[in-house]
Parts: structure tokens; sequence; C-alpha cells
């Protein structure tokens, strides 16, 4: 599943406590670890020692994962980090990409020029945001939001295929509407229908998903407060969320101060998220 890992290190946070959880899963453990420094766009001296500082920290990283040089590719680029992460996650066909962040609201992630905000927004590879102010814990309890379309059963494919790994691991499946929908004449609701769906699709990759179903008005809201109820240790969201078309330098403003549901659960999720986008190709 996982061939290539792209790690923004910081040099703080949660990441690499992270990291370390995710190698205990056979099927990351295989994978080849790229670690990412990116040093400011400056000039003279200073670029220097930025470069030296960043070698020193992505040793220093290197060391506490317990990784050895064989296992693990370093890279410092020099440039604007967000742009940088995209364009070397890109270089390396990554499977997965992984930061931390600060959980900034939309408004100051936008202020504040969020590297990990951007790449949330504008990234179509999987991405795993962990927030600085979560504990992290050993991932067993798999939530995984359920939809009934294709970048949804794109996640629901990536979260069995991570529990099937995890000895005593277990998923459920969340589906979230805004209102109830009255049964058809077979009995069974659109609701009922998307739960059965991904129940036989989790069963073709030898898990078992209970799947439930939520109802709130706001559907960032009530996802958040399924996996705090649930007490996931890890959340899989499948998004749809419309991307910038006019240019990659611009961050969608109007999405992201709008109604963005994957925005609103980067930001309030009581546990790391896991974001699946549906890739450009099938967008177009």
């Amino acid at each position: 599943m996982f061939r290539n890992v792209l790690i923004a290190d910081s040099g703080k946070g949660h990441v690499e406590e992270m990291v370390r959880m995710l190698r205990d899963i056979p099927v990351v453990r295989q994978a080849r670890i790229n670690l990412l420094h990116v040093v400011p766009d400056q000039s003279g001296a200073d670029v220097q020692e930025h470069w030296q500082k960043a070698t020193g920290i992505l040793e220093a990283a290197v060391s506490r994962l317990g990784l050895d040089a064989s296992e693990v590719t370093t890279i410092i680029r020099q440039g604007d980090t967000k742009q940088t992460v995209l364009l070397v996650a890109d270089e390396l066909n990554a499977d997965l990409i992984l930061m931390g962040s600060r959980g900034l609201n939309r408004l100051q992630s936008i202020l504040g020029n969020s590297a990990s905000q951007y790449v949330f927004q504008l990234s179509t590879r999987p991405m795993l945001l962990v927030r600085d102010d979560l504990y992290v814990r050993h991932i067993n309890r798999v939530m995984v939001t359920l939809d009934g379309t294709g970048v949804g059963d794109d996640a629901l494919k990536l979260a069995c295929e991570l529990v099937r790994e995890i000895p005593g691991g277990s998923l459920t499946g969340v589906h979230v509407c805004r209102q109830d929908i009255a049964p058809s004449r077979s009995g069974k609701s659109p609701t009922d229908e998307v739960l059965d769906a991904a129940r036989q699709r989790a069963r073709s990759f030898g898990v078992e998903l209970k799947a439930v179903h939520r109802t709130g008005s706001d559907i960032g809201r009530t996802v958040c407060a399924a996996a705090d109820e649930l007490k996931a240790d890890l959340l899989v969201i499948a998004s749809q969320d419309r991307r910038p078309v006019v240019a990659r330098a611009l961050v969608d403003l109007d999405r992201l101060l709008g109604s963005s549901v994957s925005d609103y659960i980067r930001v309030h999720a009581p546990a790391p998220v896991l974001l699946v986008r549906e890739p450009e190709s099938r967008a177009r």
C-alpha cells in the first residue's frame, strides 16, 4: 500500500511519535521513509547557516526514530515550505504525506501562511495531519467516514488495509447526513444502502466493519463528536472539497472561509486525521 512516505519535519511536535506508531504496522514499515526539511528562501551567509542547521535537524530526527541510514532518505530544499512539500511529494510519487500542525482555524491559517493547511487544501495525495495539541496514541481503533462515493471507497480501502495489519485492530465506519431520509419500497433508506455496501467492501479486504449512522446539521462537528465518542486513535476521511482552479499558488479562500467539512475536522478532530482526496485524473 505504501512505498514512499514523505515526512515534512519541522523538528517539533508529535510527528515523530506518529511515525514510530505507524512503523509498528507491517504495511507501513516496508515503506521508504523520506525526511524533508525546507530552508527558508534567503540569500547570503544565512543560507549556509540554515543549511547546516537543517542537516543537524534531520540527523537528529533519524537518530530519535531509530532508523538505519539505508532505511531513510534525507532531503534538504530551499524555497517556500508549502510549495516545496507538494513539489517533492510529486517528485517522489509519495503514497503518504505526513505533517504536523498547530491546529489553527481557517482565518488564522491563512493569515499565518500555514504550510500544513496549504498542503492539506491542495494535495491530491493521502495526507496525515498530526496536531501539536493532540496526545498521539497507538493506532488500534480506526474510524473512517462513509459517503458512498469513489473517493469514499478509496478512504475505506486504505483504512481496511491499515486495520488488517493491526493485531486486535477495529474499524468503524460513520455515515453522516443532515437529515434522515425515509426508506424506499424495498425497506432500505439511502443510508442503509451506503452502510451495507461499505460492510461488503470491507469484507472483501478481510475486515469486519462496524457501520453506524449519525444525523446532524453540521457534518464536520458530527464527525468529530463521533470520533470522540468512539475514542478513535486515527480518523480517515474522504474529501471532495473543490480545489483551486485558477492557480495552485492561490489558497481557495472562499472554500476555507466557507463550510469546508475537511477543514473543520482538521482543526477539531480528537485524533490525527488521514485525508484521502479525489485524484485529479478522476476529478476531471
